[in-house]
């Protein structure tokens, strides 16, 4: 396939490609470095041609929106490759370090989201409630049952098909129709050379809830926020959106999102393990559960799914905490 690559970047009118293959994300995808001519970033696609087209579609979308992405140079849908401006090597987690003040650039990843919600969403797959609960599930059966080897007694399933539904019904509570990139984090947000934030990964986007692409950027799996500073950036994304509702209430439905997102995390985090023999993932379940055991721990009508879960805590509370940003 590297053959295949170069020669379709030298019928672009790239002589001699040299490519630099790049660490890869949870997909089917690869990714290269173009290290002469003018340089630019090859993915490779050709296992997962299908998603070309979309990858094409969703980045039109964002760039009608005004949202800073790669520019596309090139792109071949029957082999599956696009050649895509390089930004850099930089993520907004690598600004989240010591000695280095994040909270700029998270005012500025603020920002981006609530111009990125100005994306059209019409056509888009909606976060519907049968795509909610079914992303739950995956916790049940790949983290519960397939990395932990736990039996669910009857009850133990009712209850955690019942915790799912009432998470569900409060995502669906807040404003719909939302464009929601879905992985809107600190490792697919990066910083070019003027300091902006550029979005990447996007082609996975939906229809859906107003906090969800809130939640992946501030209770990340990656990188711990303080408390205050969560807080902080949370009401700065309501007073940017310009939102008529009371605060405790926005935090609520932020809340439920997150629960809902974190849940299916663990259960992707043990799949890409199991299935794919993606063990890295497994470093970040520990930051995952936490954020599922402190949230759901405010909420009572959610003391049943806590206390499953906290039976599984043990083998994590030695776990390194991800880096904290003050």
């Amino acid at each position: 396939m590297y053959k295949e690559l170069t020669e379709w970047l030298e019928s672009l009118g790239i002589n001699d490609p040299e490519l630099q293959m790049l660490h890869g994300d949870a997909s089917a995808r690869r990714y290269y470095r173009l290290i002469n001519s003018d340089g630019g970033i090859v993915m490779d696609a050709s296992e997962a041609k299908e998603s070309v087209p979309v990858f094409i579609g969703v980045a039109q979308r964002l760039t009608d929106a005004n949202v800073r992405i790669p520019t596309i140079n090139a792109y071949d849908l029957e082999k599956g490759f696009v050649f895509l401006e390089d930004i850099g090597s930089t993520h907004l987690l690598d600004k989240c370090v010591e000695g280095v003040d994040a909270r700029p650039y998270y005012d500025k990843a603020i920002e981006t989201l609530v111009q990125l919600q100005t994306t059209s969403s019409k056509g888009l797959l909606p976060y519907d409630q049968g795509f909610l609960l079914e992303e739950m599930n995956l916790m049940t059966e790949w983290y519960l049952k397939a990395y932990l080897g736990t039996t669910l007694e009857c009850l133990e399933g009712r209850m955690l098909l019942e915790s799912f539904s009432l998470i569900a019904k409060e995502v669906l509570s807040q404003p719909q129709g939302i464009f929601v990139h879905r992985d809107y984090h600190a490792r697919n947000l990066m910083i070019d050379s003027n300091d902006e934030i550029v979005v990447i990964d996007f082609q996975d986007a939906r229809e859906g809830a107003l906090t969800y692409d809130l939640v992946s950027l501030l209770r990340d799996a990656y990188v711990k926020l303080d408390r205050r500073e969560l807080r902080r950036l949370i009401l700065l994304f309501k007073e940017l959106k310009g939102l008529d509702v009371e605060d405790e209430t926005f935090i609520r439905w932020f809340d439920f999102t997150g629960l809902q997102r974190h849940i299916k995390i663990l259960g992707i985090f043990s799949r890409l393990a199991l299935r794919d023999g993606k063990k890295k993932y497994l470093q970040d379940i520990p930051q995952t559960l936490k954020y599922i055991l402190e949230v759901g721990q405010k909420y009572p009508e959610l003391d049943g799914l806590i206390a499953l879960l906290k039976s599984q805590y043990g083998e994590f509370k030695d776990a390194p905490v991800t880096m904290r940003i003050f």
